[in-house]
């Protein structure tokens, strides 16, 4: 089965007409897809209230015990509906679980002293082949279950849709963002293979949450997957839109 992920940004999700838009597009541009969404925004500004740290190392959040409930409080709750409510009202059969909901994603902790963050270690694709071949397009909120059964472990929503794109040999892999792509000297680029990213890095061109997209995307790669793109929602419709990212270098024209 030719399946797509897609990855929606935190940022944007908190803009209704931006969550319309995208549901709109998916519907306008129908195949078997798996979503994967963040939610960053409304976790920070719920830890905030809470009085709970929001601090970031490397595009990832700290995840206190305080803090991973609040993730999955938000992410597996608010966010999860409302993602699933503008794809239904789009007319697409959505149904939204998290990475705990029938062992879908299996994690182990992720080094550096983040505390409840995983990596993932497995995939349950059986679980989605399913519901895709019924018709429905999962929403999965990113999180695994927890050690010993606790807290469920926070996994950064590029991380997941990487793992699950490349689980699932998906087609693609679309990490949809506010973004157009990645951008050198304001120039999007139609591609970057995963030879310059270090070096794009290092130059300051790909900072903060971009650094994990393009790690992620060459995961998702590595994994399985047959492309990915990082972009705006315009790579729902134009395969040329956003920037692809490339195993090998691109070949002058």
């Amino acid at each position: 089965m030719l399946t797509r992920v897609v990855k929606l940004g935190g940022n944007e999700l908190d803009r209704p007409s931006w969550l319309e838009a995208c549901a709109l597009a998916l519907a306008t541009a129908p195949a078997p897809t798996v979503v994967v969404h963040g939610g960053g925004q409304a976790v920070s500004a719920l830890s905030r209230r809470l009085e709970l740290p929001v601090v970031k190392r490397d595009g990832r959040r700290i995840s206190t015990k305080g803090v991973a409930e609040v993730v999955e409080m938000v992410l597996g709750g608010p966010i999860n509906r409302q993602v699933v409510e503008a794809l239904r009202a789009a007319g697409i059969d959505a149904l939204g679980l998290s990475g705990v909901d029938g062992g879908l994603l299996t994690a182990e902790p992720l080094p550096g002293d983040l505390g409840h963050v995983g990596r993932i270690t497995a995939v349950r694709t059986e679980l989605l082949e399913q519901l895709l071949r019924a018709g429905f397009t999962p929403v999965v909120a990113p999180m695994a279950p927890g050690l010993d059964g606790g807290v469920p472990l926070n996994v950064n929503a590029d991380d997941a849709a990487a793992a699950i794109a490349g689980a699932l040999h998906a087609a693609e892999l679309l990490q949809i963002s506010d973004v157009p792509g990645i951008a050198i000297d304001g120039a999007t680029q139609p591609a970057v293979s995963w030879s310059e990213i270090d070096g794009l890095i290092d130059r300051g061109f790909i900072t903060d949450g971009m650094v994990v997209k393009v790690r992620a995307a060459s995961a998702a790669l590595s994994g399985g997957a047959g492309a990915v793109r990082i972009g705006g929602l315009d790579m729902l419709a134009d395969p040329a839109a956003g920037t692809r990212i490339l195993q090998a270098s691109p070949q002058p024209a």
